[in-house]
């Protein structure tokens, strides 16, 4: 038993130094998300952090294994659907993410529940849902 746990803390100091990435790519003020203040709200307290150019990167992203979860969370966050390139995204790939933003929504599948264990605030009241899922509605015409 020993033996393992001194395994187990060489194991976590040395996947310290592996390097995530932990980047905010710069904004193009043009291709930003322009939305409703209630919306952008919203957005900005339960989305932002994995879906734009914006995140605010926790304290605990600096620690390993957690750096290495989040940074991989954020980087497919961004890629599923990234609003500080939103005018930047074609038509019909605009259309599917915001099919699939109002499918998980609905579902409560975002933010998801491991975000929202560490981030209670983010959760979306049934009001805020309607409102964003309303918004996004708007945009499919």
């Amino acid at each position: 038993m020993k033996k393992f746990i001194i395994l187990l803390i060489v194991i976590l100091i040395a996947i310290q130094f592996i390097p995530v990435d932990k980047t905010n790519p710069p904004i193009d003020a043009k291709a930003n998300l322009t939305s409703p203040d209630e919306v952008m709200k919203i957005l900005k307290n339960s989305c932002y952090d994995c879906h734009s150019n914006e995140t605010i990167w926790p304290s605990y992203s600096a620690i390993a294994p957690f750096s290495i979860f989040i940074a991989g969370h954020v980087r497919d966050g961004r890629k599923a659907l990234n609003f500080s390139n939103w005018a930047n995204i074609a038509p019909d790939i605009k259309t599917k993410r915001i099919k699939r933003a109002i499918k998980t929504i609905n579902n409560s599948m975002m933010p998801t529940p491991g975000y929202v264990r560490m981030h209670k605030e983010t959760i979306l009241s049934d009001e805020q849902k309607k409102i964003v899922v309303d918004w996004f509605k708007g945009e499919l015409k």
